[in-house]
């Protein structure tokens, strides 16, 4: 049979082998100074994320209310929005 090589271990070795795993992690410290790179990274990914996201609100709520206008009437549209803006104001309709 192709299983008879196969050793399965008890579930009692397998917790002795995590709580192994856990106590060689050591501190918080140890782990903050063996991943500082991954940890810089994501700090890095969370902030562009967060610029993204400002800009993808900020200028994608002018884009879309005023959509359905033309001519002088978007044009108009797009200037008060451009306008809130400067003044620190976010409209979405």
């Amino acid at each position: 049979m192709a299983l008879d090589g196969i050793v399965v271990s008890s579930p009692s070795r397998r917790t002795q082998s995590l709580k192994r795993q856990w106590e060689d992690l050591g501190s918080c410290s140890t782990v903050i100074k063996r991943h500082r790179y991954l940890l810089t990274a994501l700090v890095l990914l969370a902030f562009l994320c967060t610029v993204y996201l400002y800009f993808a609100v900020t200028l994608g709520a002018r884009h879309l209310s005023c959509s359905g206008l033309t001519g002088k009437e978007k044009a108009m549209c797009q200037l008060q929005h451009v306008q809130a803006l400067s003044k620190g104001k976010l409209k979405v309709f």
